[in-house]
């Protein structure tokens, strides 16, 4: 039995089709979509490392089902920079040294884009360790990472005031 999903990925309106209804978000990323910047870490939901945005919510791509998310827009690390210029907290990991190996940064900053769309960041380190805590560094480049949400959640919001 097929399966049929219409998803927007990265803007991008996507048809297609499953042939199994266990594939997860995850593996149709990588090996269907060509998407490889969501990387897969335990592929049980623990590291975070395949962590995207759907509906503009952070969600495990390991642990959610491809079938699931008929008429979903999904955001992965690939659709965040806009027009050759890195998104605000792509900006910040790199200019606060927000990563060692890298391996976990895709996730990383998908969940710090959520976080901060959430409103949950805020400027304190403890606050913003606490809202990332489910994506895991094996390096420890946390203090990095949370200078990195610190400097794009003020960036974001400056970008913001300047709009209205």
């Amino acid at each position: 039995m097929s399966y049929s999903i219409s998803l927007t990925l990265n803007g991008v309106a996507r048809d297609v089709a499953l042939d199994d209804p266990r594939v997860t978000l995850l593996d149709l990323l990588r090996e269907r979509l060509a998407m490889p910047g969501t990387k897969k870490g335990c592929d049980r939901g623990q590291c975070g490392a395949c962590t995207v945005l759907v509906n503009g919510k952070r969600m495990n791509a390991c642990l959610t089902l491809a079938v699931t998310l008929d008429g979903a827009e999904v955001t992965t690390i690939e659709g965040l920079a806009q027009d050759g210029a890195l998104h605000p907290v792509q900006a910040a990991f790199v200019e606060h040294d927000g990563f060692q190996c890298g391996y976990c940064t895709p996730g990383q900053i998908m969940s710090a884009v959520g976080l901060i769309a959430e409103g949950a960041a805020g400027d304190d380190p403890d606050r913003i360790r606490e809202g990332m805590s489910g994506n895991i560094c094996r390096c420890a480049a946390y203090h990095g990472i949370a200078l990195a949400v610190q400097d794009a959640t003020r960036r974001m919001a400056d970008k913001t005031e300047g709009a209205a």
